[in-house]
């Protein structure tokens, strides 16, 4: 008995009455919601609008559930339609089996889609939802412990995941749980291209191949670790193969990218400035306007009491001044009358 391991649920889906929770779409839908989220907000602060991110997101998310259901559905073709099986097995996505491979290749197609509509770059959204990708398949990969599946050799770590299900031709025991070591992976590669992109100002999609890249890396050595059935090429599975693959291209696109295309984008969303609360800003605007024409009429107002008022004043001055001259005139005929009057006496 291990002292210390993981242990796997009892199962990965309840009912609440006929509606079944499933924690493999749980995780799924977790990882998206994580993925707009930061993604929103890492294009707002590159100048784009609130919600185009979301926008192309609904064209982006079932293009790549789709993309992934396929690659899985193609390369494990035999789980489907091998002798004793169901084709419409094919179907059940919720029971798990998405290839990232497939669900990033066609998740590009609707993403493309959705930013052709909008008329803007898809470099510039997938740099901005680049991280958040990789947060979202950290959380995804906790639908594998539901599921008590993609589980690595055997170990007796004390981190070991304990599988308890014989179903599918699993051998209950202890695990390296791959799914794990996926999920902190995904975590890390996401802070690394959060700090690269801040560093270098990644642009044009380089912040997205640097996603790609990173994951690749990880992607490689936690895949030759499982031991769930694959397809090998030269004894060497599948997904490995396609890892080192996508890892060369990415790393080529980033070179060619920074040599044709140097720095980021100045401008991601044409018209999104005209939505801020700046001059352009139709309410503010007539609120200015309406505070220059009160102005005014309040300038209008002083000059005019200003100007009433000034010759009032002199006018009443001028009365003052002519009635003092009145009174200085009145002493001269005074002293007149008096000296006549001293000659009629002598």
């Amino acid at each position: 008995m291990e002292l210390a391991y993981i242990p796997s649920p009892a199962r990965g889906v309840l009912y609440l009455g006929p509606i079944p929770l499933r924690g493999y779409a749980f995780c799924i839908i977790i990882g998206v919601f994580v993925a707009v989220w930061l993604g929103n907000k890492r294009w707002v602060a590159r100048g784009g609008r609130p919600g185009t991110v979301a926008d192309i997101a609904v064209w982006a998310v079932p293009f790549g559930l789709v993309g992934g259901r396929l690659y899985h559905v193609i390369t494990d073709y035999e789980l489907y339609f091998s002798e004793g099986r169901d084709w419409v097995d094919a179907f059940k996505i919720w029971e798990g089996g998405l290839g990232i491979w497939g669900a990033i290749a066609l998740g590009a197609v609707g993403a493309w889609i959705g930013c052709r509509r909008r008329g803007i770059p898809l470099p510039a959204w997938a740099d901005a939802v680049a991280p958040g990708i990789a947060f979202a398949q950290a959380f995804g990969r906790w639908g594998n412990w539901f599921n008590q599946e993609l589980y690595g050799r055997e170990t007796h770590v004390p981190w070991a995941l304990h599988i308890t299900s014989s179903t599918d031709g699993r051998v209950p025991g202890y695990y390296h749980p791959t799914f794990l070591y996926e999920s902190l992976w995904c975590v890390g590669v996401g802070f690394l291209v959060i700090w690269a992109d801040r560093r270098f100002k990644l642009g044009h999609g380089r912040a997205f191949a640097l996603y790609v890249a990173a994951y690749c890396v990880g992607r490689a050595w936690i895949e030759y670790m499982r031991v769930d059935d694959a397809h090998h090429i030269l004894g060497v599975r599948l997904n490995d193969w396609t890892a080192i693959a996508v890892f060369l291209l990415a790393v080529l696109y980033i070179v060619l990218s920074s040599r044709k295309r140097p720095g980021r984008e100045e401008i991601v969303e044409p018209g999104a400035s005209d939505t801020g609360t700046g001059a352009d800003d139709p309410v503010d605007l007539g609120k200015d306007e309406d505070k220059a024409t009160t102005d005014k009429a309040t300038a209008t107002d002083t000059s005019t009491t200003t100007d009433t008022s000034t010759p009032t004043d002199k006018s009443t001055d001028r009365g003052k001044n002519e009635d003092e001259n009145e009174d200085e005139g009145a002493e001269p005929s005074e002293k007149t009358e008096s000296a006549a009057e001293s000659a009629k006496k002598v």
